[in-house]
């Protein structure tokens, strides 16, 4: 227990550093994952935003209209998505795997797989907290439509905030790995 703290207290002093070293990773980008970011925030918004009814269309309903605060989490989740599909591109043929000459890309660590879990996670609960309360089937089903309004609609605002969080910490390493990758602890094997 008083090893995660010591991590939760580290991981916390450390973000101020993590943050600079996502700017320098952003800074890096080159115009291929610029474009790379744009198309696919604005293909990811698309989809969105017709699922859930904050583009208007013919194809899907909604029963409740939107509220103010879906707007900003929708157009928020889009950008972070695309960005973050983003750092998975090869900045240019020449370059390093992560874009930036000598540093290497995070690969398959743990760091690398989380981020991806956080990144997911956080575009699926989005969906859940920009859509309709009483149009989403997992919620009609669990709680009925009084319950959809009464117990699931108050939840969307956290779900939302829970969202953006987890895309943008998802951003922010995978923008960090781009220029500082964690070394793998080294095991000091006392020879006897």
């Amino acid at each position: 227990m008083m090893a995660r703290m010591d991590r939760f207290r580290s991981a916390l002093t450390s973000w101020p550093q993590t943050l600079a070293l996502a700017a320098r990773g952003l800074r890096t980008w080159t115009p291929r994952q610029v474009v790379t970011a744009g198309a696919v925030a604005l293909v990811f918004g698309v989809l969105l935003g017709l699922a859930t009814v904050l583009i208007p269309n013919s194809v899907f309903t909604r029963e409740i209209p939107p509220v103010w605060w879906n707007y900003p989490v929708w157009i928020l989740t889009a950008v972070f998505s695309g960005m973050l599909f983003a750092t998975y591109v090869r900045g240019s043929a020449t370059a390093s795997p992560s874009g930036v000459e000598g540093t290497t890309e995070l690969g398959d660590d743990v760091e690398a797989r989380r981020s991806s879990r956080f990144g997911m996670i956080g575009a699926v609960l989005a969906w859940f907290a920009v859509g309709c309360p009483v149009c989403n089937k997992l919620a009609l089903l669990a709680l009925g439509y009084s319950g959809a309004i009464t117990w699931f609609a108050p939840v969307q605002p956290i779900l939302a905030i829970v969202a953006l969080l987890l895309t943008g910490i998802a951003l922010v390493v995978r923008l960090r790995g781009q220029i500082a990758c964690p070394l793998p602890a080294v095991r000091v094997e006392e020879r006897v």
